[in-house]
C-alpha cells in the first residue's frame, strides 16, 4: 500500500465513525419525532428524490398517498436521514475498497455487492421486489465473504465487514416503511445503526494506533466484552420500547410504575416478537399491562447494566486504565440520568435524543478500552 492511502485510511474511518455517530443521533430525533413514516415510499419520498415543496407537488404526494398526508415538517427529517445514510454508505464503501486495494479477489467482491445494491434499489424503485430482495442479499453476502477471505490486518477486515452490514442497514430501513414500523424491525434499524457506529469506532482506533504492547490485560478483555454484549442487549431493550411506544407505559413516575411497585403486566404479550404484517403499529398497538412490562424489564436491564459497568470502570481505573475507567463511569452515569429526566419530564424530544446518543457514546467508551487492551504482538495492526 503506498505511503499516501497508508495516511490516509485511518482518517477516513475516523471521518466515517463521527458520521455514524451523528446519524445515530439524527435517526434517534427522526424515530422520536414520530417521523418515520412521515415518506409512505423508499427511497424517495412521496415520489420525489428529496421531497415535495410546491403547493402543487404536494397536492400530487396527497392524491397519491391519500392515506398519509404530506406532513412538511416531518418528511425533510426522514429523507434527509437517507440522504445522510446513503453519504455514510459510500464513505464506508471507499475506506472498504481502500482496506482491500492489495487483495483483488476481495476487492471484487466489495465492486460485485455495490453494483448489485445499486441495481436492487433500482429494481426496488420499478416493482420487481424479488429480484431486488435476491440482488441485496448477494451485496450482503460478497462483502462478509470478502472480508474472510481478506489477507489483511483485522481492523482492515472489519471495514470490509462493515460494508455489508451497511447494506443491511439500509434493508432495515426499507422494511421500516414497507412494514409499518413493525418494532422487530424498528429495533433491528436501531442496533444496526449502532453496530454499524461500533464497528467503524473500532476501525478508527486500531487504525490510529490504540492498543497494548502484550497480552497481560486478556481477563480484563473479557469482562470489557461482557460489557459491551450487556450493553448490546440493554440497547435492544431500549429499542424494543421505543418501537412499542412504552416509553411513557409508567407514567412520569420513578421508580415505581403507576404509583405502585407491582403495576399490571402482560410479559407475554409485551415480548411478541414477530406479530402480523399488515397492521400499522405507529402509536402501538399493545394495552398498558404489555407496554408495563417492557418499561420495568428496560428498568431492570438498566439495573444489572449500572451495576456491571460501574464495577468494570473500578476494574478498569484499578488495572491502570484510569481515564477509560472514568470515561466508562462519568458517560453511564450521564446516560442513567437521562433515561429517568426522560420519564419524570414526559419524554421531552431533546432529551431522549440525547438518550438515544448517550448509548452510544457508552458504546464507544467500552470499545475503546477493548482497543486499548488489544495486543499488538498477538494481532499487529500498525500501517506496513
Amino acid at each position: 500500500m503506498s505511503l499516501r492511502v497508508r495516511k490516509i485510511v485511518p482518517y477516513i474511518a475516523l471521518l466515517a465513525a463521527v458520521f455514524a455517530f451523528g446519524l445515530v443521533m439524527f435517526g434517534g430525533f427522526v424515530r422520536l419525532s414520530n417521523a418515520g413514516l412521515s415518506c409512505p415510499d423508499w427511497p424517495t419520498c412521496y415520489g420525489k428524490a428529496t421531497w415535495p415543496h410546491h403547493e402543487q407537488a404536494v397536492a400530487q404526494a396527497d392524491a397519491a398517498f391519500p392515506d398519509r398526508p404530506y406532513e412538511a415538517d416531518k418528511a425533510w427529517r426522514e429523507q434527509v436521514h437517507r440522504m445522510l445514510a446513503g453519504t455514510l454508505g459510500v464513505l464506508v464503501l471507499v475506506l472498504a475498497l481502500l482496506a482491500a486495494r492489495r487483495d483483488r479477489l476481495t476487492m471484487l467482491t466489495i465492486v460485485l455487492g455495490a453494483i448489485f445494491a445499486a441495481l436492487g434499489v433500482t429494481l426496488y424503485l420499478h416493482g420487481e421486489r424479488d429480484w431486488s430482495s435476491g440482488l441485496a442479499l448477494l451485496a450482503i453476502l460478497l462483502p462478509m465473504a470478502g472480508a474472510f477471505w481478506l489477507s489483511e490486518r483485522a481492523a482492515f477486515k472489519v471495514s470490509v465487514l462493515t460494508l455489508a452490514v451497511i447494506v443491511f442497514q439500509a434493508m432495515l430501513g426499507m422494511w421500516t416503511v414497507t412494514l409499518l414500523l413493525k418494532p422487530i424491525v424498528v429495533m433491528g434499524h436501531l442496533l444496526g445503526g449502532m453496530a454499524t457506529f461500533g464497528l467503524l469506532a473500532y476501525t478508527a482506533l486500531r487504525l490510529n494506533g490504540v492498543g497494548t504492547p502484550d497480552n497481560q490485560f486478556a481477563l480484563l478483555r473479557n469482562a470489557v466484552v461482557l460489557g459491551i454484549v450487556l450493553l448490546a442487549f440493554q440497547i435492544a431493550l431500549g429499542g424494543w420500547t421505543s418501537a412499542n411506544y412504552a416509553a411513557l407505559a409508567c407514567g412520569t413516575d420513578f421508580p415505581e410504575c403507576l404509583g405502585q411497585w407491582a403495576p399490571p403486566t402482560d410479559f407475554h404479550q409485551a415480548f411478541v416478537l414477530w406479530r402480523e404484517i399488515g397492521v400499522n403499529y405507529e402509536g402501538g398497538i399493545l394495552d398498558m399491562a404489555a407496554r408495563s412490562a417492557i418499561q420495568i424489564t428496560h428498568r431492570i436491564g438498566a439495573l444489572v447494566v449500572f451495576c456491571y459497568l460501574g464495577w468494570l470502570s473500578y476494574r478498569l481505573a484499578r488495572s491502570g486504565f484510569r481515564l477509560g475507567g472514568i470515561a466508562v463511569a462519568v458517560v453511564l452515569v450521564i446516560q442513567v440520568l437521562l433515561g429517568i429526566s426522560n420519564v419524570h419530564f414526559g419524554l421531552p424530544l431533546p432529551v431522549a435524543t440525547l438518550h438515544n446518543g448517550g448509548a452510544a457514546l457508552l458504546l464507544f467508551t467500552l470499545l475503546a478500552n477493548f482497543a486499548r487492551l488489544q495486543p499488538w504482538q498477538a494481532q499487529p495492526e500498525s500501517m506496513p
